[in-house]
């Protein structure tokens, strides 16, 4: 067996093409390999939000739709979309793909064993969380799959996604390995930075109002009900201050319900899916992060290289990138009365906001960089070419 390896090709698989911090990872890993001379893909069962042909030109690669689902669509039409889709996906693994990396569960439970049929040699999962609402059986799935042959190796982007792995999913310790995610800060993913001022005017923010600001889809997961409550607590408190939602999901109808009948409407803004996110961190004062669950947030990891102070709870990998009371204030998930005190905190001592947004931006640069993750990537999809 020879001891190095020339650049081969790897297909990434996702879900489906959204405004999301997976998808945003899966993307970033490309364009790295990309530039490292790998022949690379980026492949989705499904466009959930037309980003095909924009994400196609911002990208050097392939990046490919498989049409393999259509929302609002009855299940009995959506069953032949899929079969083309895995068809499709099993031609394209068949054109010499070494390594696959499949993202979120369901890309790992439909990839995997189609790389298998197709004896690409390398198949990678990753693990990036406890998904609320997610079925027994389906943790019992996927565990069984990371346990098999036709999984290589299955890896989880924290310590804690590791242990729910190994304890919830029964996965087998030596079928999983953690690599933390990194990020491309996002000021150089975007062609323009917008003034801050300008964003500000453009949100409605005051001269010396205060911004926060928390960007995540709008799902149960992500705890937007329980901030929308601490925001009713706090609001006659902070009247400069205006929160800022970034993302949708199928919860907006409920929390813009939600909003209303706090009678804090006019102090939340719902902004729906944003392609700007790093316009919108450049205007905002305080990033916060409610989830109940989390691998390791992208979104927590941008507001860190963005030089916010955060705000945040204890759910999944949070621990593992900041350390509460020195990079973020850190509360229990669920708790409205912690997290609006914590909050109260930041908001009445400036001090205190820079101090934490000096730490946490040293320690995300230090430890949380595309370079460090996509490197242990690297070493180990050729580890599994080498057989060591």
């Amino acid at each position: 067996m020879k001891s190095t390896i020339e650049p081969f090709t790897i297909l990434f698989l996702g879900t489906q093409m959204e405004v999301a911090g997976a998808q945003r990872l899966l993307l970033a890993q490309a364009r790295w390999l990309h530039r490292k001379g790998y022949r690379v893909q980026a492949v989705f069962f499904y466009d959930k939000q037309g980003l095909q042909p924009t994400w196609q030109a911002a990208n050097p690669f392939p990046v490919i739709s498989l049409d393999g689902w259509k929302e609002n669509t009855p299940l009995l039409f959506n069953i032949p979309r899929l079969v083309g889709a895995l068809l499709a996906l099993f031609r394209l693994l068949k054109k010499d793909i070494k390594v696959i990396v499949t993202f979120t569960p369901h890309s790992n439970l439909l990839g995997l064993p189609l790389a298998w049929l197709a004896r690409v040699p390398g198949r990678v999962g990753t693990h990036h969380g406890f998904i609320l609402g997610s079925s027994r059986w389906m943790s019992r799935l996927h565990g069984r799959l990371t346990n098999s042959r036709l999984c290589s190796v299955m890896v989880a982007v924290s310590a804690q996604v590791r242990e729910h792995a190994i304890r919830v999913e029964k996965a087998k310790d030596s079928k999983l390995v953690v690599i933390q995610n990194g990020i491309e800060p996002l000021a150089q993913t975007v062609g323009t930075i917008m003034d801050r001022e300008t964003i500000r005017e453009q949100l409605g923010v005051s001269a010396n109002g205060l911004l926060l600001l928390t960007v995540g889809r709008l799902t149960v997961q992500k705890g937007h009900t329980v901030l929308l409550d601490v925001i009713a607590q706090i609001a006659s408190r902070y009247p400069r201050a205006l929160f800022a939602f970034a993302g949708d999901g199928p919860q907006r109808s409920h929390l813009v319900a939600q909003a209303a009948r706090l009678g804090i409407s006019d102090r939340v803004l719902f902004l729906g899916v944003r392609t700007d996110v790093a316009n919108l961190l450049q205007a905002a004062d305080i990033f916060v992060q409610p989830s109940l669950s989390e691998g390791l947030s992208i979104a927590l990891l941008e507001a860190l290289f963005a030089g916010l102070p955060v705000v945040a709870t204890r759910a999944g990998g949070v621990v593992d990138v900041v350390e509460n009371g020195e990079s973020a204030l850190l509360v229990p998930t669920g708790d409205v009365q912690a997290l609006a005190t914590a909050l109260g905190q930041v908001l009445d001592d400036a001090s205190l906001r820079k101090r934490l947004a000096h730490t946490g931006q040293a320690r995300a640069q230090a430890n949380y960089s595309i370079e460090k993750m996509c490197k242990a990537y690297e070493n180990l999809m050729k580890g599994l070419l080498l057989g060591t």
